[in-house]
């Protein structure tokens, strides 16, 4: 199933774009896999911000109360799975 597509109108720096197309140049890739390196790149960007908020806001969180925090997580995605497996 192919993903629906919008149609983004940015402005960069030169100097970015010089870059950035240089970059794909040298490894290979086509001026139409611009998109593509954007959406990666944004995507990244994303996961990357979410990790880093993920972490402040469990800094102060005991390193024991993380593992029983994930343990029971891991239990309920188990636990979601096998009901569906046997629906």
């Amino acid at each position: 199933m192919k993903e629906e597509s919008v149609n983004w109108n940015i402005k960069v720096s030169k100097d970015t774009e010089h870059t950035l197309r240089t970059f794909l140049g040298a490894n290979g890739m086509r001026k139409d896999r611009l998109s593509k390196f954007i959406e990666e790149a944004v995507r990244w960007r994303v996961f990357h911000q979410t990790i880093q908020e993920i972490k402040a806001r469990n800094a102060d969180t005991g390193t024991d109360e993380l593992e029983q925090i994930i343990d029971s997580a891991v239990r309920e995605v188990r636990a979601g799975r096998r009901a569906k497996g046997k629906g």
